[in-house]
């Protein structure tokens, strides 16, 4: 056990590096760069960091252990199966890239016109970015870190749990640790007009993510979820343009309720039809199907294959799962096949497809 939480802890430390959490955590690395010159400050942020990673961590561990305890064959990254999830975070993550290149602003107070107050808030923002963050790592298995999750799931929950938790500090802990110790941040650069530019810069790593997200809900539920995804993508980005300008006609002493109101209704016609519209499977008018005869994957559809002389091949995985399409592409390279390999069967995403 002791092996399991020392992995899980290095584990989630280099899980900061992994390419779906570089985005979210980029934002962090922002809110410190901020503060250096204000150990208090730092300190909010940080430990408002920590607090949004191990309160999501240990949600999504108790919903995945749960789950898992009442038969569901589900795993570490498990919520990104739901196209209603992806749906909803690659609109998050759009709305965090609009909000780096300066469209809107959240959370701020602002005292006079051109000048922000950042203290405010700043540790529920720090808390918000650990939420997204972890919701984003999931798809990511860092050195380490699988092999302490595949131990957590196969213990009591109480075992798991303190596993998880140790994912979780490991994953919190530069961050936190710069925050807390003063000394540390002294290796930062220090704040100044840079910071604005490279805010803007990493805007486009945000729009790399909300991309791979749009791209993983069409993989999973069809081009119709990708029109929907789209158009609400659309939506949203109008209603933080209108949000932007009701900010500045406020901090202008002018009219500014109607644009507010505005922005919210656009915000509820979005969300409200959301479930509706990107359920699995859709597809658009014209769209070519594919050859494939699809089963849903079942232990007796694999034992009724079996017996009559041919290979059968399963394999599983998941869209959204990156080293999983890491792992497929040196596989994917046309070769010759025997003949006894020609009826295959595979699971994509649940599906069991006979290629």
């Amino acid at each position: 056990m002791l092996t399991a939480m020392l992995a899980a802890f290095i584990g989630g430390i280099i899980l900061n590096l992994m390419p779906c959490v570089f985005p979210v955590i980029s934002l962090k690395a922002l809110g410190l760069l901020r503060h250096t010159d204000n150990a208090a400050h730092a300190r909010r942020e940080g430990l408002g960091f920590l607090l949004g990673v191990i309160v999501t961590m240990m949600a999504l561990a108790g919903i995945l252990l749960a789950a898992r305890a009442g038969g569901a064959a589900v795993g570490w990254g498990f919520q990104l199966q739901s196209p209603l999830v992806i749906a909803l975070l690659s609109l998050v993550i759009l709305a965090a890239a609009l909000n780096l290149l300066g469209v809107f602003e959240v959370g701020l107070s602002v005292q006079r016109v051109g000048s922000v107050e950042i203290n405010r808030g700043a540790f529920l923002r720090s808390a918000l970015t650990g939420v997204l963050a972890i919701l984003v790592a999931t798809p990511c298995a860092a050195p380490f870190m699988a092999s302490a999750i595949g131990y957590a799931l196969v213990q009591p929950p109480a075992v798991a749990l303190v596993i998880f938790f140790a994912l979780a500090l490991g994953f919190a802990a530069p961050f936190t640790l710069i925050s807390l110790f003063p000394r540390l941040a002294g290796f930062l650069p220090r704040p100044g007009a840079w910071m604005d530019v490279l805010k803007r810069g990493l805007a486009f790593p945000m729009f790399g993510a909300y991309a791979w997200l749009v791209w993983v809900l069409a993989q999973q539920a069809g081009s119709a979820a990708l029109a929907a995804l789209l158009a609400a993508s659309v939506v949203v980005a109008f209603a933080g343009w209108l949000y932007g300008m009701a900010q500045h006609r406020r901090f202008a002493g002018k009219g500014h309720k109607v644009l507010f109101a505005v922005t919210a209704v656009l915000v509820i016609a979005v969300l409200a039809p959301l479930p509706q519209l990107v359920q699995p499977g859709a597809a658009l008018a014209g769209d070519q199907v594919a050859q494939l005869s699809k089963e849903k994957w079942t232990p007796q559809a694999v034992a009724a294959q079996r017996g009559h002389g041919k290979a059968i091949f399963v394999d599983f995985t998941a869209s959204w799962c990156i080293t999983c399409q890491v792992n497929e592409k040196p596989h994917s390279r046309p070769r010759p096949l025997k003949r006894r390999w020609q009826n295959r069967y595979a699971v994509y995403g649940g599906g069991f497809n006979q290629v």
